[in-house]
């Protein structure tokens, strides 16, 4: 899912003219717990992704800015990169409604489905929204809009991402000179060099606490920020005490195997329920885009991997 959603956000990319994807590689550092990275090889070969296997001294030779103790061994993906998010939420809108659609910021009242399907929906201007099909993709307030199908079986938690500033003129933690990294060790961190001279990015991928995606304040935990500066200083060595340009305080909507929920509501069978992304919805979002507008138009049954069912397993 992810190869195709790559080529379809590069296909958006020519048709709109705007840069919404760097194409300046991956590179997974594989520590002690190397489960997820053998599994990842043969998808890659089946998925005709272009990828290399580096030793531990392979990478330090090829990114000497890069620490590599404690990294066993390394896959590069070639092909792979990073979306800027920002611009590409602006560039989907923009195409919508070039296309005809009607875009409106408000939030919907709880729906309530009657006699097996669902015919409208209320917003919080009052006015009313009347359809033969609804697909809700309501990310982190999924489970407070659908408590009773829903509820905790997607969990909001909180995520922060820092930038840090790089010493003037070293251009060795710029994208002409890194790739976009992971780092599977105790934590599971993850970066952008550049970033569009934002700064260097890093965030933690373990899951934060919870989090209210309407009323919690954006203001990144402290043990968070120490967590980013010990890493930085331990991973990246020339960036020990680099000043903190920037945080955001984001947030995951977790399932609870963090694999994607696509199925039709249980009460009714207009409604189309769209979530689960949990850290890795956005890149993907394309692809699932084409399955579920598929799945609807066509009137298909979902597909049993992504249905709700199998949380009553």
């Amino acid at each position: 899912m992810a190869a195709r959603a790559l080529v379809l956000w590069k296909e958006h990319a020519a048709r709109w003219r705007r840069q919404l994807f760097h194409g300046i590689g991956v590179l997974w550092l594989v520590e002690s717990d190397d489960q997820y990275e053998k599994a990842a090889l043969p998808i890659l070969r089946d998925a005709n992704i272009a990828f290399e296997e580096l030793t531990s001294a392979e990478t330090a030779r090829r990114y000497p800015q890069i620490n590599c103790e404690r990294v066993r061994w390394a896959i590069y993906e070639r092909d792979g990169g990073y979306l800027t998010a920002r611009r590409a939420c602006a560039a989907v809108l923009d195409g919508f409604r070039a296309e005809g659609g009607d875009y409106r910021e408000l939030a919907v009242q709880p729906p309530q489905p009657n006699r097996g399907e669902l015919a409208t929906v209320t917003l919080t201007d009052g006015t009313t929204l009347a359809a033969d099909r609804f697909v809700f993709a309501c990310g982190p307030w999924m489970g407070s809009l659908f408590p009773d199908v829903i509820g905790n079986r997607v969990r909001s938690t909180q995520q922060e991402v820092f930038f840090f500033g790089t010493p003037p003129g070293d251009r060795r933690f710029t994208e002409e000179a890194m790739p976009v990294w992971a780092d599977h060790g105790t934590h599971f961190m993850y970066g952008i060099p550049g970033n569009e001279w934002r700064g260097f990015k890093i965030a933690d991928d373990t899951r934060g606490p919870d989090f209210d995606p309407t009323n919690g304040e954006r203001l990144p935990r402290p043990e968070a920020l120490q967590v980013a500066r010990d890493y930085l200083a331990f991973r990246f060595p020339a960036l020990k005490g680099a000043p903190l340009l920037e945080s955001r305080v984001c947030q995951y909507e977790n399932s609870p195997d963090e694999h994607f929920i696509v199925d039709r509501h249980p009460a009714a069978a207009n409604v189309w329920l769209v979530g689960g992304g949990s850290g890795h919805g956005f890149k993907h979002g394309p692809a699932v885009g084409e399955l579920v507008a598929r799945w609807v138009l066509n009137g298909e049954s979902p597909d049993e991997q992504f249905r709700l069912s199998r949380f009553a397993r």
